[in-house]
């Protein structure tokens, strides 16, 4: 049986440097940014001014979710859908012109069941160039999504997909070659 009463967060979870961030951005940034508010520019630099990386370009709709923005990189002319929910206790890391739709999550952590603590285990997520992560899709702490891959609408992702790839279900599962109509 775990012991919860035993659980404690990891050393150095949030440094000292960041604490004051932390309590701004839960207080004031967050709630603004997961809004209903419209608008892509002014999330960009909300994200920016907490410390994520943002390239150019792209749409960012509302009610986005971002727990550490200091831990999110995003590239050029990528679009986030409405509700997304990035549980970024590890880096996130997306690349150029990648779509993540409506209601994705992407998760950074888990807690160890083996362990009577419940420690907490994170790794972080990356999404390779031109991807698109179809609507209410989940990723697991460690995924890689290659570059051109598709993601079906609600699929789970647990690891890697091959570049070039469309993948679907729960576990998701290669389904097929990514063809482009040149």
């Amino acid at each position: 049986m775990q012991n919860l009463k035993q659980y404690k967060l990891p050393k150095n979870w949030v440094s000292k440097s960041n604490f004051l961030k932390l309590i701004i951005w839960r207080i004031v940034g967050f709630p603004i940014l997961s809004s209903f508010i419209p608008g892509t520019l002014w999330r960009k630099i909300l994200l920016i001014i907490f410390g994520s990386k943002i390239g150019r370009g792209g749409r960012i709709k509302p009610y986005l979710k971002v727990t550490y923005p200091w831990k999110l990189k995003v590239g050029n002319y990528c679009w986030i859908g409405e509700e997304v929910w990035i549980d970024n206790l590890d880096n996130v890391n997306i690349g150029n012109n990648v779509c993540l739709s409506q209601r994705t999550y992407l998760c950074t952590g888990n807690h160890n069941y083996k362990s009577m603590n419940f420690d907490l285990i994170t790794k972080p997520i990356t999404i390779e160039d031109g991807s698109w992560i179809g609507a209410c899709c989940i990723l697991s702490p460690g995924s890689l999504i290659g570059r051109n891959s598709v993601v079906s609408m609600g699929s789970l992702i647990k690891g890697t997909t091959e570049q070039n790839s469309i993948y679907m279900g729960n576990p998701a599962k290669f389904l097929r070659e990514r063809k482009f109509n040149l």
